[in-house]
């Protein structure tokens, strides 16, 4: 039986209050699919990073664990530093299926929600 896992990864902060709407994703996320384990990672200057929280994953029983990018651009952290971050979480749990999304900003449904609150009165 396949048991998921959603992260999303941010960049972190070292503001305590930036993660609040990252936490608040994860909550409402968390609530439209019951069965599957939601959490955030971060890059860094914030914790917990992203293997700390695959592998807390893994030990309580998720075997697929999807990354989600929450990165409105695609820069250097998404190009080059989340791929070789995929690669070791392979290595180091090679039974669980990894999947990486593209980044969030990528995503024709937030580019017309942000457009719309862009242009709302």
């Amino acid at each position: 039986m396949t048991q998921r896992g959603v992260v999303l990864f941010a960049h972190g902060s070292r503001d305590p209050l930036w993660r609040a709407p990252m936490e608040a994703v994860a909550k409402h996320a968390a609530s439209l699919d019951d069965s599957a384990t939601v959490a955030c990672a971060y890059l860094e200057l914030t914790e917990p990073d992203l293997p700390t929280v695959c592998a807390q994953m893994v030990q309580s029983g998720v075997n697929a664990i999807t990354v989600v990018p929450m990165f409105l651009g695609v820069g250097k952290h998404a190009r080059e530093d989340l791929p070789v971050l995929m690669n070791e979480l392979k290595a180091a749990h090679p039974h669980v299926q990894f999947s990486l999304q593209a980044a969030v900003g990528e995503h024709p449904a937030v580019v017309d929600l942000l457009a719309r609150i862009a242009v709302a009165s």
